[in-house]
């Protein structure tokens, strides 16, 4: 399948790149569209094709994701949609804060748009690692299946309603930026304990990998896990009762509910 990525910026590049790494899709059967030549030029070297063209990049694709910030949505819809026909093509909206009656206002009603969906991944796309929601907006079966094929060998990702897409951005797209802050913050905790910056954070990634690990065990709990490594009087009741007093938990739940607003 012939294959667009309208957009190639952080998003639409880790989009692109994570469809070759997963192996789902050749370079040269990806045509990548952009406004930057410099942008461009670096995918033409890893085999993409190129065009600043957008509808041009879509007219022989049979799957399109458009990967551009919510406020060019609707413009960039209306340049590739004289391109965009065929009820047999899919269409992936890659933009937060997009309604799917926005999305069919804009792709059309007719026999003839594409099956379209939103869908929000995050950027560790780039490493094959992405938490990917997906909602359906006029889409059949199948293709709902072809594109959750395609991120689930990016990552992992989950087919939900609309109505849970705020949500599910900021605990997965937005969250991937607090996780990344607890690591750097704990890097830097451990700087004040006396390790070298280039020894903390490779440290804490990994104590970060071995949690995620023992928390995504068939059946594990991560408050039981935790338990585990808590003897009674010990330091880590010390440093977890610590950090509660300093407001963890609230900060954390606050700082998802803020991303919703």
């Amino acid at each position: 399948m012939k294959i667009a990525v309208v957009g190639a910026g952080n998003m639409g590049g880790a989009v692109a790149r994570g469809l070759v790494k997963s192996g789902t899709a050749q370079a040269a059967d990806i045509t990548v569209s952009d406004l930057s030549d410099a942008v461009l030029q670096r995918f033409s070297e890893q085999g993409y094709k190129v065009t600043p063209d957008n509808a041009r990049a879509v007219r022989d694709a049979g799957l399109v994701f458009l990967v551009v910030k919510p406020w060019l949505v609707e413009e960039v819809i209306r340049q590739i949609r004289p391109e965009l026909g065929g009820a047999s093509r899919i269409f992936v909206c890659i933009a937060a804060g997009i309604s799917p009656e926005q999305l069919t206002e804009w792709v059309g009603r007719d026999s003839d748009a594409p099956q379209s969906l939103l869908v929000i991944p995050n950027t560790a796309i780039d490493v094959l690692k992405s938490m990917t929601f997906i909602t359906p907006v006029n889409a059949s079966q199948e293709a709902v299946d072809t594109v959750k094929g395609l991120f689930d060998a990016m990552g992992s990702s989950m087919v939900i309603d609309y109505g849970m897409m705020a949500s599910a951005t900021a605990i997965a797209s937005c969250g991937i930026a607090y996780a990344m802050r607890y690591v750097l913050d704990a890097a830097r905790g451990g700087v004040e304990m006396g390790f070298s910056p280039a020894d903390a954070v490779p440290v804490v990634c990994q104590t970060v990998i071995g949690a995620l690990g023992l928390m995504m065990k068939e059946g594990a709990d991560p408050e039981a896990e935790i338990v585990k490594v808590c003897t009674p009087g010990g330091i880590t009741l010390k440093g977890l009762k610590a950090m509660e007093e300093a407001g963890f938990t609230s900060a954390v739940i606050r700082g998802l509910k803020a991303s919703v607003k």
